[in-house]
């Protein structure tokens, strides 16, 4: 239905790669759940994003 209105799909607490595979059959644009990445503190959000941004300025995008 999401697609019919011209929206993206999004899955949450996707776990393993197999979820992973179906939702895509599904044509699921977009998952998020342990099987990407585990919960952080705020804290470590903030340095994962600050090495994320570091990194993109070093390689130019």
């Amino acid at each position: 239905m999401a697609h019919s209105l011209g929206m993206r799909v999004t899955a949450e607490g996707v776990e393993t790669p197999e979820q992973a595979s179906f939702l895509r059959s599904l044509r699921c644009e977009r998952q998020q759940g342990y099987l990407f990445g585990k919960p952080v503190s705020a804290q470590a959000c903030a340095a994962l994003l600050r090495e994320h941004a570091g990194r993109r300025v070093r390689e130019g995008v």
